[in-house]
This record gives C-alpha cells, structure tokens and sequence, in this order.
C-alpha cells in the first residue's frame, strides 16, 4: 500500500510519522515544494495546480492514497483533487481540530498562519465547531517559515510572540497549521500551565488507516519513504533532521 501525502513544506512530516508508527509498513510518497512556499499567500488556480501536479507524480509512482496533511491545500485543492482521482482513491484532507478543543475547553485559541487567522475558512469553521466557546485567532508570524529552514531561534521568538498575544483566559490551544506540532513540546512549555494543545496529525493518519482499511486491500509493504522535492526525485531537507518526525521517518539530505 503505497500513500502519498503533500504539503508546501514539512507540515507533512506530523502526519506522515505517525502513519509510519501506526503502520510501519506503509510505503509512502513525500511532496514538498520549497520552490513554490508558502501556499498560503498564493492564489488559488496556483495552489491548486500545483497540487495536482503533486497528485499526478504520485499516481505515477502507484500511489493508492492521496493526503493533504495542509490546511491551505484542504480548503483550496481538496475537491480539485477528487475529482482527478476519481472515486477508487480515498483523499483525506486536514481541518483543524477546533471542534475537540471547543468541546472540552471554554475559551480556545487558534494558532495559525496569518493567512488562515484573516481567512473566511477558519471563519467559517469557528462557527461550525466553535460550540459556544470564546474562540480567538493568533497568528504565528514567520513560525512556519522557521520550522521549514529548522531555525530554532526564530521558532521560539515566534512561539513567544504568539504566547504573548494569547489571551490569559484561554484553556485550549488548537495548533492550526500542519508544521507546528513539530514544536508541540516547546510551545506547551511556554503556555500557561493546564493549557492543553490540540491538532490534527494522528487523526488525520488514524483516519487514513481507516480509509485503507476500507479498500480491502492486502499484504503489506516494505516501508519505503521516497521524496520529491518541487517535483523533482530527492530527499527531506537537513532542516527535517532537527524534529522527531524527521528523523523517524529518514530520508534526509546529507
């Protein structure tokens, strides 16, 4: 069973870590595309062609699940990409987990791209899920950009920022964009005690299992993990090597 999973940069590697945890086996097929980072500032006919293109390479190498673990790529690529792939290959997005975090906390906060914090998307899903909790957005200026070049010093002035501009009441962290549970132990030292993170990656993966559960499907892999980089054949940058994720699933640049 071969799956691909597709992000901008290394949002990916959360989801894809706790796929090779669950289910070692699992071969799987890694997009970035350095090239073109970030999605979340461009425009949407851009993003989602640069998705199928994505799309397309995995098919090519026999991919048989399609993941987006990208907030921007859900929202703008998602029903691009099922209509590609038509109805025989499952496609599992990422949403936030806002609804957890309003269900167990009274007052919640966003952890996002300043892109996704102004966007109707998150807007819409506040009012979706929010459960009449207060809910706030804080946006994260350059903490993705951070964890993408594996600098941990920006990373943390940017998780200190964002702490000091959360409000004191608040319970519930939901960490909204793919690449910050990277750092999930850093910024849960640097929040107030009692304050409980949230995001989506294992949900993400267990949901993948259970759509791969679905097919039928059987016999096991040999637990590859091949890379492209921008479209072309490589490997996840060194940056991958500084988070756990990384160096679980290998495949790193020397």
């Amino acid at each position: 069973m071969i799956v691909a999973l597709i992000d901008s940069g290394l949002g990916l590697l959360p989801t894809s870590a706790w796929l090779r945890r669950l289910r070692p086996d699992l071969d799987l097929v890694l997009s970035l595309d350095p090239d073109g980072a970030p999605w979340g500032p461009k425009p949407e006919p851009w993003v989602v062609d640069r998705v199928l293109g994505a799309v397309r390479r995995s098919l090519d190498r026999g991919a048989e699940v399609i993941v987006l673990p990208c907030n921007t790529a859900s929202v703008t690529a998602l029903p691009h990409v099922r209509k590609l792939v038509g109805p025989e290959v499952p496609v599992i997005g990422t949403v936030p987990a806002i609804k957890p975090a309003a269900a167990a906390c009274d007052s919640v906060a966003i952890w996002a791209t300043a892109a996704t914090t102004a966007s109707r998307y998150q807007a819409d899903l506040i009012e979706q899920f929010g459960n009449g909790a207060k809910v706030v957005g804080v946006p994260c200026h350059g903490l993705a950009d951070s964890i993408d070049l594996g600098d941990r010093a920006a990373s943390l002035a940017a998780i200190d920022s964002a702490v000091a501009r959360t409000p004191d009441d608040v319970s519930g962290v939901v960490l909204g964009c793919t690449h910050y549970p990277l750092l999930a132990d850093e910024i849960a030292a640097r929040l107030p005690a009692g304050v409980t993170l949230f995001d989506s990656a294992e949900a993400v993966a267990r949901q993948t299992l259970r759509r791969i559960d679905g097919l039928g499907a059987v016999g096991e892999g040999s637990g590859t993990v091949e890379v492209f980089v921008s479209g072309r054949p490589g490997a996840l940058p060194p940056s991958a090597e500084a988070f756990d994720a990384g160096r679980l699933l290998g495949a790193i640049k020397a």
